[in-house]
């Protein structure tokens, strides 16, 4: 699109933006279904190793934590 020094119709303007915008999504190369149900697996099972990780890992601070203070009493 063209700017010019001249003010544009806001209507116009906003027309135009949708038909590039059609035209740009039309040449977007979209995921299959396998792909996507792939890939949402794949971020299910990355997510719940990082939190059993993550909870292991506070336990063991934790217990850590508690050892260190009976020690100190």
């Amino acid at each position: 699109m063209e700017t010019t020094g001249r003010k544009t119709n806001p209507f116009s303007w906003f027309i135009q933006y949708v038909r590039e915008s059609k035209g740009e999504l039309m040449k977007v190369t979209w995921p299959s279904k396998q792909d996507i149900t792939k890939y949402s697996l794949t971020v299910i099972v990355v997510s719940l190793a990082i939190a059993i990780f993550f909870a292991g890992f506070d336990f063991l601070v934790n217990a850590g934590l508690e050892w260190l203070i009976k020690l100190t009493h």
